[in-house]
């Protein structure tokens, strides 16, 4: 049972970082109608630009603030201006097709123009452990999920709580109506792609020092995270979520009880049998479309 309960606090670790990445997942969907298959590069890349950062003597808290900056123009207004805008009005094919182009760009670029080596990333928390009724956390896992778990709690309740929020919601409902209502479409947009920027620095934050800074790190967290928005609903925020945590926790309970072989084939068994039994996910909305 001991080991059962530390596996259990890991995978919750893991599961709320892959909760971060599938909330982007959900966001781009709502407010543009854009899958993002570059998503994990997403997180890559910024773990590259706090390394960069890191290395010119800044600290991690400085590096943080110059990574969100620069993230928020390239991951967010350059990749909706340049990517998602000219490819939109041909409908959703061509995002989808031009995204995974441009994650393989992203990682041979990365590979071409820094290293194909792994580098060591530095951990926000301290090298301790806790013994909590037998059960051994390390201060790692606790802090990166209490961290994830804010940061999805804090962006869920400025959709529902603040004005921007609510007319973000609104565009993602019917763009026609919110722009009737003085809405600044292109705006709110734009600030979810500015939202998603934000959540790929902080999930590489929390992510790097365990699986090192890697150009192709990005590319198993991304799938995971696209399992994760679906298993939840694809068209809830709370449903990455759940999606996130259980992709987490079974991948880790079935590396140890069954075998790490089959680690990386949990999201998609979860996926496929979710989509099986109720195709709108666990906590998504059936929609229905007249044909």
């Amino acid at each position: 049972m001991t080991d059962f309960l530390q596996l259990f606090f890991s995978g919750l670790a893991t599961g709320s970082i892959y909760a971060l990445a599938a909330l982007g997942f959900t966001l781009l969907w709502q407010a543009s109608g854009t899958i993002n298959f570059a998503q994990g590069e997403f997180v890559m890349l910024p773990a590259f630009m706090l390394l960069g950062f890191m290395s010119l003597g800044a600290p991690m808290l400085v590096s943080f603030v110059f990574t969100v900056l620069l993230a928020v123009l390239v991951l967010g207004w350059v990749f909706k201006r340049g990517v998602v805008d000219p490819l939109f009005k041909f409908g959703m094919m061509p995002i989808v097709v031009a995204t995974i182009g441009l994650s393989i760009f992203m990682r041979n670029g990365v590979r071409a123009g820094y290293s194909a080596e792994a580098h060591p990333f530095p951990s926000l928390f301290a090298d301790r452990l806790f013994n909590i009724a037998g059960v051994t956390v390390t201060l790692q896992d606790i802090g990166t999920f209490v961290l994830a778990l804010g940061l999805v709690l804090a962006t869920q309740a400025f959709l529902a709580k603040t004005v921007t929020g609510r007319a973000m919601q609104a565009v993602a409902q019917n763009t026609e109506s919110a722009s009737v209502l003085g809405i600044n479409v292109p705006r709110m947009i734009f600030y979810t792609f500015a939202i998603n920027a934000v959540l790929a620095v902080a999930a590489a934050l929390l992510v790097t020092p365990t699986y090192l800074a890697k150009f192709d790190m990005g590319e198993g967290l991304g799938t995971k995270a696209f399992f994760a928005a679906i298993i939840g609903g694809f068209n809830n925020s709370r449903g990455a979520l759940l999606g996130g945590l259980i992709v987490g926790v079974c991948e880790n309970l079935a590396a140890a009880y069954i075998s790490p072989a089959y680690k990386d084939a949990v999201a998609l068994v979860i996926f496929m049998i979710v989509i099986l039994f109720k195709p709108q996910g666990l906590l998504g909305k059936k929609v229905e479309r007249k044909v």
